[in-house]
């Protein structure tokens, strides 16, 4: 069948006549034109697929790139720059080993007691106990709690708090507690409070 033959009878093919359960009927020239549609969604799905999956893979191994750039980036940065780390590291051990050592050691606690209680009664307070309490060990320093209760205005309890932080020797104020003393004296305050100071932990940092 020539060429001419073949549009001739694809221009006196009526679409409607067409039957879909016979395909077999069908004129040739309808068939592989048919056939070639077919063919050519088929490719084209596939080939829009497969290009799909390789844009999706393509994107992975952008952003992995990126993430191993910043992660080669940050380990250059860090090795061009470890003996300073460890000169700085140095330093600062040196620094924090000297400032533990100016804590006090055990025998200054009675001392720290009488500062304490001298700084209660010169802010009018009346002193109901000042106890210690078992010692706190942490790697480089020892806690040395203080249960300290205390009756007196809001003024002097106040007054206690700044006295007892301006110290010299390090002294920290946790666990407050203030009620009224009665309950017919409202100008009377009972404060509970615990204080902790801290010693040297030689053998702590020892280790």
């Amino acid at each position: 069948m020539s060429l001419s033959s073949s549009l001739e009878s694809l221009r006196s093919v009526d679409l409607s006549d067409l039957d879909m359960n016979n395909l077999g009927s069908w004129p040739v020239p309808v068939k592989v034109i048919t056939a070639v549609l077919l063919m050519v969604l088929v490719l084209g799905g596939g080939y829009y697929l497969h290009l799909s999956d390789l844009q999706v893979n393509l994107d992975q191994r952008k952003a992995e790139e990126a993430r191993l750039k910043q992660s080669f980036a940050t380990k250059a940065f860090e090795a061009a720059n470890l003996d300073a780390y460890k000169t700085q590291m140095v330093e600062m051990e040196a620094s924090f080993g000297a400032l533990l050592r100016q804590l006090p050691s055990d025998t200054e606690v009675p001392g720290l007691l009488e500062d304490i209680t001298r700084t209660g009664l010169g802010s009018g307070l009346e002193f109901e106990e000042i106890k210690l309490q078992p010692e706190v060990v942490q790697q480089f320093y020892i806690e040395l709690p203080i249960q300290i209760k205390v009756v007196g205005s809001y003024h002097d309890l106040a007054t206690f708090v700044s006295g007892v932080s301006s110290l010299p020797r390090i002294v920290t104020l946790h666990d407050f507690e203030i009620k009224p003393d009665s309950k017919e004296s409202s100008s009377k305050l009972r404060m509970d409070i615990l204080a902790k100071t801290y010693r040297y932990n030689d053998k702590g940092l020892q280790k």
